[in-house]
């Protein structure tokens, strides 16, 4: 013996529950369960016990018998519930309208490219040229795709609708399909006479060379959106957009740190030891620096405000100068004795004696004299000079 579930259960109602909560619950589940929609094995089943539920406590008078008699009250009147529909199809057409819509203005698809800039060009902007391919409407038909002077007919295969309408009998009834019209492709209208042009495409492909600005303070990775750039749309759609992913070469004297360009300045052991006033290049040109006597590898000049732009604000980020101790490794004769010399002076601590003042303490202490440190640094500094 098959037992039936309860209707209200079916469809997850209260017994209390209002005509608007019962369609709401019977339109959700009818979707989820439509054979055409849920390929599941089951579904089928599923559906026509959601639609009996349905048929049954949506009618008034019905209703009452089964809430008073149980499913034998409504056992004789069930069969003629669904006698105005042809199948599981009508019926989810009677809830939920046609789903199968005539195709409509689509927007062109977006475009993607990569941009080389030199770092000058990341840092202070400027003006580019890319050259893209894409698809435009034609010059010709201005994208109807009809020859000039001619327009596209209404297809006689689907009135106009852009669907097809197609029937099935199965176990549970009859099926009613609705497919793209195969002969307008969803468009509801035919060109009996094609624009010679573009073949009736209405569209056609070009290459389009387009002048890009290039704000100030990119980097790599940015990227910059041209709008309206891309694919021409179809049936009416608008373009669509151009993104544009920069990619920044590297420089040979700079580098890049956030808004912060990043360089480095070699200087010789005297200089490091003395101090000295030198020229640094910077981005737009170059700028005095002074080394102060004592100066370490790795020590940091910072520049205010000779860095990047800033992309979203005013202002530049900092030149930042590391600098480092460059050891020559080509020595004259005399280079050679003077820095032995200067060896036997220092002894074995590179930073003075044990326990004393250090070189550059020395170096600053001691007045002038062929025979001190300072007078062998500033002989070494002379012989590097000349």
């Amino acid at each position: 013996m098959t037992t039936q579930r309860d209707y209200y259960e079916v469809l997850g109602v209260p017994r209390n529950a209002s005509s608007e909560a019962l369609k709401s619950a019977f339109r959700k589940l009818a979707m989820q369960f439509h054979p055409d929609r849920n390929p599941d094995e089951g579904a089928g089943e599923q559906f026509k016990r959601i639609n009996e539920a349905y048929e049954v406590l949506s009618d008034l008078d019905r209703r009452a018998r089964y809430d008073q008699f149980g499913h034998s009250g409504v056992a004789d009147g069930f069969s003629q519930g669904f006698a105005g529909f042809s199948g599981f199809g009508d019926i989810f057409d009677a809830f939920f309208g046609n789903m199968g819509q005539r195709r409509g203005p689509e927007r062109g698809a977006d475009l993607r490219a990569a941009m080389a800039l030199s770092f000058e060009e990341a840092v202070f902007g400027a003006e580019k040229e890319v050259e893209v391919q894409r698809t435009e409407l034609c010059e010709v038909c201005r994208g109807s795709g009809a020859a000039p002077g001619t327009h596209a007919e209404t297809c006689e295969a689907c009135k106009g609708t852009g669907q097809l309408r197609r029937s099935q009998s199965s176990l549970f009834g009859q099926f009613v399909n609705v497919v793209t019209c195969d002969r307008c492709r969803g468009a509801g209208q035919v060109i009996a006479n094609p624009c010679k042009q573009c073949h009736g495409a209405g569209q056609e492909r070009r290459t389009r060379t387009l002048l890009v600005k290039v704000p100030a303070g990119v980097d790599t990775g940015s990227q910059i959106r041209l709008v309206g750039e891309g694919e021409a749309g179809a049936m009416g759609g608008g373009p669509g957009n151009i993104y544009l992913t920069l990619q920044v070469q590297p420089h040979k004297l700079f580098r890049r740190q956030g808004a912060d360009i990043v360089a480095e300045l070699p200087i010789n052991v005297v200089q490091a030891a003395l101090g000295a006033e030198l020229t640094a290049p910077l981005i737009d040109g170059e700028t005095k620096v002074k080394i102060p006597a004592g100066t370490q590898s790795g020590h940091i000049i910072r520049l205010k405000g000779k860095g990047v732009p800033h992309l979203r604000g005013s202002g530049r980020g900092d030149h930042v100068i590391i600098v480092y101790t460059l050891t020559p490794t080509k020595l004259t004769e005399r280079q050679r004795e003077l820095l032995e010399e200067l060896g036997r002076s220092l002894g074995n601590n590179p930073g003075g004696p044990p326990d004393g003042p250090s070189f550059v303490d020395r170096v600053q202490d001691i007045p002038g004299g062929d025979d001190d440190d300072r007078g062998i640094l500033e002989r070494i500094r002379d012989t590097f000079a000349s």
